[in-house]
């Protein structure tokens, strides 16, 4: 495959579960450099790239192999600022000062570090088998469904989330009969430009499905830590356990 393919890593030095988060040592390596080196280790990734406002995370990711062009202004590293807007100064900046625009991007979160580095890479081949697809998204089987949820309406009733044309009580018939539902895992996401700087969008229009089916690792509080780390120790050593070996697919 001749295309460009970018993985864009985004990470703000604003962590508030974890302070100071990317940079936290995890066996070894800061947690940063397991998303670094996933991206270097793929087959088609030709350029690394961490977005982050945070000198000592760019200075960390330089000595792991990615690269800085630049820092993120802080109005895009709040709390509650969103993937959109780390991808569209990313993409815009490139486009201003490089005149490089990649045909995809790769989105790794660094609070994932337990990857299968061969799962990035059929992401790719995914979304480049498939020219009219704006984006891949890995998904897991949600536990919880939807069509079983509610909330609290003002008047203080309960009012379903959703409903089902032509079924007058979704919520009360068997789990098994209602359609299968997935929920965004983070593992990793394959975006084209197109959909971020002409769309207004993460997925654009059409976005095709890479299922995850087992365990998921993140730390997002100190209390992940321990199973990540066991985690990353299995993988490491190619053991082929329910410790995070996933398995993508496309269904046809």
């Amino acid at each position: 495959m001749t295309q460009s393919v970018l993985a864009l890593i985004p990470a703000r030095g604003g962590s508030k579960g974890i302070p100071r988060k990317n940079v936290l040592n995890l066996l070894g390596k800061p947690v940063i450099a397991y998303s670094i080196l996933h991206a270097k280790a793929s087959r088609y990734i030709n350029r690394v790239i961490v977005s982050t406002d945070d000198q000592e995370i760019a200075d960390v990711s330089r000595q792991w192999g990615a690269e800085i062009p630049f820092m993120r202004p802080a109005e895009y590293a709040q709390d509650l600022s969103p993937d959109i807007d780390v991808f569209r100064h990313c993409l815009n900046w490139l486009r201003e000062n490089e005149n490089y625009v990649p045909d995809m991007v790769v989105h790794l979160r660094p609070p994932g570090p337990v990857r299968h580095v061969e799962h990035i890479d059929e992401a790719i081949e995914l979304l480049a088998s498939h020219p009219e697809a704006d984006a891949v998204r890995s998904v897991t089987m949600a536990l919880q469904s939807p069509y079983k949820m509610w909330h609290i309406a003002p008047d203080g009733n309960l009012s379903p989330i959703i409903r089902i044309e032509g079924m007058a009580d979704c919520q009360s018939v068997a789990r098994q009969t209602l359609p299968t539902v997935y929920w965004q895992n983070g593992y990793v996401d394959v975006i084209r430009p197109r959909a971020v700087l002409e769309k207004n969008s993460m997925w654009g229009d059409t976005a095709l499905p890479y299922i995850v089916n087992d365990q998921l690792f993140e730390i997002d509080y100190p209390e992940n830590i321990p199973a990540v780390e066991e985690a990353l120790k299995r993988l490491e050593a190619g053991l082929s356990s329910d410790a995070n070996l996933t398995e993508g697919r496309h269904p046809v």
